[in-house]
């Protein structure tokens, strides 16, 4: 059986130098003596920001918000409602009346006639009748003006330049100029030219042979260099980092990892002990208060007192709405009745007089114009029993 690899402790992997063996002990009981005050201070306010969440701050948010519905909200939706709706739609009908048909009427019959016989049929009289006619004959003045200028003077002047200038300037200038460029000059360009390339490749051959020369002495001077840096700096940097800094830091973020996590278990422990000790003291005496006392009284209150108020004031509330239901019919049966006795009944109904029953003859249900009206009886009675 492989003992030694059931007695490796758990968190330790293969190939570990003694330096890791040796700190890690001790590097975690200093980081848990160092982590355990945060973390139970981080637990307490996390706990104390949860109890104030539910306690406090959504039983407040909720009032807030019914304190705006009732005081903010509601007045303003009554507001807009039955105040600022009406005046709006006055506002602008009253618009509509002063602004809109007051302009359509004074565009119509104001401006639209004005600029009508007003300024365009007098421009469209001047135009016709004074400016095209003045137009057509400046026209027939500047062709005839343009024929005799072209005759005196373009003409001499072309003539001028395809017989005159144009080979005085040809024979004259460019001629000798292109002989001159080719026979003379070009011959002299290209020798320069010759001789100045031959000078740059030999001063270019020189610097070439100067410049190898020079980097492969800088080249032995920087491999030299190199190496003594390397051996004397970078590889003690390196083995450092390596050996050291690496093995330190990681055991160090492990300590904290498990600090961290070591304290967060003494922290519940901790308060747990102090909720149980909380609610011995303070939480039972309290829901024993609350059950015992606090629930019938609120029940008899209840029942006795907020239930018949609540009762009363819902019947109060109806009859209310029933009398203002009564009132407003009321009203509205006294503005018809008063628009009737101002302008009449429509139809040439007569308000206050009934309507006649039309005649009927004997045996017949059938009414005859001409006839006598008969008089009504009640239902089983016999209009000419005292006639028998």
């Amino acid at each position: 059986m492989d003992y030694g690899k059931h007695q490796a402790s758990q968190g330790y992997e293969p190939g570990e130098g003694i330096l890791t063996t040796l700190i890690r002990i001790p590097v975690r009981i200093v980081v848990l003596v160092l982590v355990l005050p945060a973390r139970m201070v981080w637990d307490a306010l996390t706990a104390l920001w949860h109890a104030a969440d539910r306690v406090l701050l959504r039983p407040l948010g909720r009032a807030l918000r019914w304190l705006l519905d009732t005081l903010v909200l509601t007045p303003l939706a009554w507001l807009y409602t039955w105040v600022l709706t009406p005046l709006g739609k006055g506002a602008a009908w009253l618009a509509a009346v002063l602004l809109v048909r007051l302009w359509i009427g004074l565009w119509r019959y104001v401006i639209v006639p004005v600029a009508r016989y007003g300024i365009a049929a007098p421009a469209v009289w001047l135009y016709a009748n004074v400016l095209t006619p003045l137009g057509r004959g400046l026209r027939w003045i500047g062709t005839a003006l343009g024929r005799l200028l072209t005759v005196l003077l373009i003409v001499p002047l072309e003539f001028l330049w395809r017989y005159v200038a144009v080979p005085v300037v040809c024979y004259g200038l460019v001629v000798p100029a292109v002989w001159l460029y080719e026979t003379v000059l070009t011959p002299i360009g290209r020798g320069t030219v010759r001789v100045l390339s031959t000078l740059w490749q030999g001063t270019a051959w020189i610097l070439g042979r100067l410049r190898r020369g020079i980097a492969a002495t800088g080249r032995g001077l920087g491999l030299a260099v190199a190496w003594l840096v390397t051996t004397l700096l970078v590889a003690p940097l390196v083995w450092t980092y390596r050996r050291i800094l690496t093995p330190v830091g990681r055991e160090i973020a492990a300590a904290f990892e498990v600090a961290w996590r070591i304290a967060g278990y003494v922290s519940r422990a901790v308060g747990r002990a102090l909720a149980a000790i909380a609610w011995c003291l303070i939480g039972a005496p309290v829901s024993w208060v609350y059950r015992t006392v606090c629930t019938p009284v609120g029940h008899f209150l209840r029942d006795a007192l907020w239930a018949p108020a609540r009762r009363a004031a819902a019947e109060a509330g109806r009859a209310a709405r029933a009398a203002l239901a009564t009132a407003r019919e009321t009203v509205r049966q006294a503005r018809r009745d008063a628009w009737r006795a101002l302008v009449g009944a429509p139809g040439g109904e007569r308000s206050g007089e009934p309507r006649g029953i039309p005649a009927r003859t004997l045996g017949s249900t059938t009414t005859v114009p001409s006839a006598a009206q008969a008089s009504e009886t009640p239902l089983g009675g016999d209009p000419f029993a005292k006639q028998g």
